[in-house]
């Protein structure tokens, strides 16, 4: 249960750097859109590459050949994706979401709020979070395609 022998922790030393350095490189040649933060899907990819960073560490039953492919594999689809959907309106709609506004000059949009999902006390906590206590202090506040909240203020 602590300890099953010097064997697997070696390999988990040695898969370990080989697959750690493996995904530098690839990082790296896939630029720095594969780690960002710009929508919802950036998000999930980011997410299964940590998987399968752990998996490769941790699985005996996944080579660091077949790890390395599946970093490999996901990068470049993600990369097909997002290269695509900066030349295809079509791609992009299917791919990330529209900004939306929720709160316009001290108002919140009921609407905008219910198709979102987001109720007042989000918004009133993402005013906070941008030093405002009160809504009418705000201009707007937009749901970002990352899930975020942007507040401009008055």
């Amino acid at each position: 249960m602590f300890f099953d022998s010097w064997n697997d922790l070696l390999r988990v030393v040695v898969v370990g750097v080989c697959a750690y350095a493996s995904l530098i490189l690839l990082l790296r040649t896939f630029g720095k859109r594969t780690l960002s933060k710009m929508n919802a899907f950036d998000l999930v990819v980011t997410v299964a590459l940590g998987s399968i960073l752990a998996t490769i560490l941790l699985n005996r039953d996944v080579s660091l050949s077949e790890g390395v492919l599946a970093l490999a594999l996901l990068m470049s689809l993600q990369f097909a994706i997002t290269w695509s959907a900066v030349r295809w309106k079509l791609v992009q709609d299917l791919v990330a979401s529209e900004p939306r506004l929720l709160l316009h000059e001290g108002e919140f949009l009921e609407d905008a709020m219910r198709r979102e999902r987001i109720n007042r006390d989000e918004i009133l906590q993402g005013l906070r979070n941008a030093g405002i206590d009160d809504p009418s202090q705000a201009r707007c506040v937009v749901l970002e395609t990352d899930g975020s909240f942007s507040v401009i203020a008055r």
